[in-house]
């Protein structure tokens, strides 16, 4: 069975293009055939709306999974593009953390549904296993989740986004990342694009909105540079 990879998109400021990337990331690893599966964890549900589940197509959602009252599998709901699926969400969410308040092992309710969906895949070996779930997003720090919660959790790699070549700040921001984070940085830098913006209006990933814009490209050339990154790590 193919090895199950689990990547938040994570980043503590908002409006850095987290969904964005979630969603185009894993429409791009499916397009060079991986199948993915998107959480969508954020009340406004971007990510779904995003690759086309409308919220009336939401009757079970990521507040359902984190509640118990549903599986991954049973809220995973099949979006346009083949091979990626997305666990959507909706303002149900506001209300979770209340509701778990008195739930034992509340902090790893996640957890435990990517473990059980885990034993499901493996129960049904004909079935093609899922090798990617996206996340979007981490809100908490991952030095404090680490610490606390996961001591296994590592930084597979720092993405560039909304970078604009033309300016003197993008380079200087690309340059100091770079000099932070060393090789943790990916080559592929994802630009500011209109077209890409556009694209969540329309219900559609950007490979299916403008298949040939520059930011589309770049998410495939991110993709392809995951993949050879976890190989790499793998025969480590």
């Amino acid at each position: 069975m193919t090895s199950l990879r689990v990547l938040a998109v994570a980043n503590q400021k908002g409006g850095v293009g987290k969904t964005t990337t979630a969603i185009n990331l894993g429409t791009a690893l499916a397009a060079i055939g991986q199948k993915v599966l998107i959480l969508d964890l954020d009340p406004q549900g971007n990510a779904s709306t995003g690759v086309g589940v409308a919220e009336e197509a939401r009757p079970i959602t990521s507040f359902d999974v984190l509640a118990g009252k549903a599986t991954i599998s049973k809220a995973a709901t099949k979006t346009l593009v083949p091979n990626l699926s997305i666990v959507p969400a909706n303002a149900d969410l506001v209300g979770l953390e209340s509701a778990l308040m008195s739930q034992p092992n509340r902090n790893f309710r996640l957890r435990d549904a990517v473990t059980a969906m885990l034993a499901e895949q493996k129960a049904r070996p004909a079935d093609v296993p899922y090798s990617y779930v996206l996340i979007d997003c981490l809100k908490h720090t991952i030095d404090q989740i680490k610490a606390t919660l996961n001591p296994a959790l590592e930084i597979q790699g720092v993405v560039l986004t909304m970078h604009d070549a033309r300016t003197a700040l993008s380079k200087e921001v690309a340059a100091d990342v770079r000099a932070f984070f060393g090789p943790m940085v990916y080559e592929t830098m994802i630009p500011r694009n209109v077209r890409v913006a556009e694209a969540p209006s329309a219900g559609k990933p950007i490979m299916l909105y403008d298949y040939d814009c520059p930011g589309s490209q770049a998410y495939i050339k991110l993709a392809t540079e995951i993949i050879e990154r976890e190989r790499r790590l793998r025969a480590a």
